[in-house]
Order: C-alpha cells, then structure tokens, then sequence
C-alpha cells in the first residue's frame, strides 16, 4: 500500500512540476515528459535540435526544480578529459590532491557533446555507466542521483563529431527538439522581451529522486508486456528471424539489450505518471521512439529514398 501512495503522489507531484517548467519553457510538453521519464527511471538523455529552441534553458530549469546540483560543461574541440573529470595537484605540503571537476554533480548538462573529439567524449563513459570516476588508477563515487542530459546539434557537420555507437547507447532517451508553433513562439516572444524573469521553485530532493528511482523499478509488468519490448527491439536487427522486410531494406544495424532494458524501465514511469499501477503495450509504443531511434543506424537506401527512422521504428508496431 505504501507503494500505492508513492505512486500516486508521484502524478500528482509530477503534474505539478511540469506546471513549473511551464512557467519558464514554453511548450516541448513532449520533451519535457521524456527528460522527466530518463530521471524517473535513472537514466540519461540526449537532446537534439538547432539552436535557439532552449534546449540549454530547460535543462537548467529541470535541474532547479528538482533541486539537485548542476553543472554544465561546454564541449568545445580544445577540451580535454582532465577538463572533465578533474585532475591532481601538488598542495602546500607537496603531496597530490585530487581536485573535483565538473563531473561530479547530481545533473550534468552537456553543452554540444559532438563538438568534442572522441578521446573528451569518452571521458563520460564510466561516469554514465558506472557512475563513478578513475583518475591515476583511484575510483572515485559520483553523488547519487546522476544524469548527463547533454545536447546535439543536428546541422553543423563541420567541426563536429559524431558520438560513437557505444557512447549512444548509453543515453536512454534520445529526444529531438522542433520548431515552436506560431502562437508558441508569440508566447516566448512575450515572456522574453518584458523586464521580468520567473525564478522556478525547488519541488524535490536527491534523496525522493532515488525513492523516484527504486519505487519505478518496483512496478510490477506483465511478462506478455516484457516479450512485447524485446519481439520490438528484435524486429529492429536486420537478418534476424523477428526482421521485417522494411527493416531488411533500411536497416543496417539493430538495438541492443540495452534497449529493451529501457524500454520496460521507461514504460513503467509513463505508466505511473499517467496513473496506472503496471505497463501495458500502450506505454512500450508510447516510450518507443525515444528509446530507439539513436540505436537503430539505417542505411543508405534509407537516406537516398528520404526514409525516417521515426518512420522505420512505427512500421513495427
């Protein structure tokens, strides 16, 4: 019964946190639902959209709200992972002392992660996975809870570089930003041009995000919802036996585990914010997209013929 109470306090709290949000981010109700799904559940995000759409911006409001530590770091070519993660030091008595760097925070923005070469990129790794830090062969612990919300721009290509397959799949959400519609971006326009700022309200604490985190991982589902997400995430690997002809044509490579761990973790926070107490088939498909996208590489037929992965991954349904 605790359970029960939990969960439904949690609808309550989350509609009120997004009411929050709202008075600081305009619009991006999707975009703001699937960051707070990651969260919920423990995991990371990646933001995709061109400049402008505040992407920057909301991931700071988020931070605030859930009262948690932030940080941002901004990847630029000439950052090193030192930059990152810290590094020792010679103190006064001459001994080496291990200053903190950015990475150890509860939120960690990462500004323009593609704009990095591949060496600082890789620097998140463990912190993402392990949530902890090596440095000089000593492990240090991340304080919990940890995310990397990072953002991507789509449209630069030079200068820029992609994030390594390994690295994606490590980002539970990849979440693409669009334009504002017209009466949205009056609504920005208004709000930003006036000599008043709105200063957002801590709603949570670490402490309730990790009750968040344990009480998601607790929702029972049914095993013909557990079979659904992995037949999905097998449709998805070209030349498998559960692969369907589109996926044959455009694919060229599938999702992982990975993706149908995350698949059940985040169906069953949409499940209990929407005020259901266990996933159905519903919640998979509505978390789909999402989860998947950043780990199914289509191919260049793909590209030639102007096919979507949005497009691809729906077709399985």
């Amino acid at each position: 019964m605790q359970d029960v109470a939990a969960a439904k306090n949690l609808v309550v709290k989350h509609q009120k946190l997004k009411e929050e949000i709202a008075q600081v981010i305009v619009g991006q109700d999707s975009v703001i639902d699937q960051v707070l799904l990651s969260i919920y559940s423990g995991g990371h995000a990646l933001l995709i959209g061109v400049p402008g759409l505040a992407k920057t911006l909301m991931i700071n409001t988020i931070a605030k709200v859930l009262g948690l530590d932030f940080k941002r770091i901004q990847f630029t070519p000439d950052l090193m992972p030192s930059d990152i993660l810290g590094s020792e030091v010679l103190d006064s008595s001459r001994a080496f002392k291990f200053i903190k760097g950015p990475v150890f925070a509860n939120i960690i923005l990462a500004d323009e992660i593609n704009r990095t070469p591949p060496k600082t990129q890789s620097a998140l790794l463990e912190a993402m996975q392990e949530r902890s830090v090596t440095v000089s062969g000593t492990v240090y612990p991340l304080q919990l809870p940890y995310f990397v919300l990072a953002t991507q721009n789509p449209i630069e290509q030079e200068g820029t570089y992609p994030l390594p397959e390994a690295q994606l799949d490590r980002f539970m959400f990849a979440i693409e930003l669009d334009y504002p519609s017209f009466e949205e971006e009056v609504a920005v326009v208004k709000s930003t041009t006036v000599d008043h700022s709105y200063e957002v309200k801590p709603m949570f604490s670490a402490a309730e995000i990790i009750a968040i985190q344990k009480l998601i991982r607790r929702v029972p589902v049914a095993d013909n919802v557990v079979e659904y997400a992995v037949t999905l995430v097998g449709k998805t690997r070209p030349n498998s036996s559960l692969a369907t002809n589109t996926i044959n044509e455009y694919v060229d490579w599938g999702a992982g585990p990975r993706a149908s761990q995350n698949l059940i973790l985040a169906a069953k926070a949409h499940a209990v914010v929407q005020g259901k107490f266990s996933p159905d088939i519903e919640d998979v498909q509505a978390v789909s997209l999402g989860i998947l996208r950043h780990r199914v590489l289509k191919n260049y037929k793909a590209e030639a013929e102007n096919v979507s992965i949005d497009a691809i991954i729906t077709s399985l349904f």
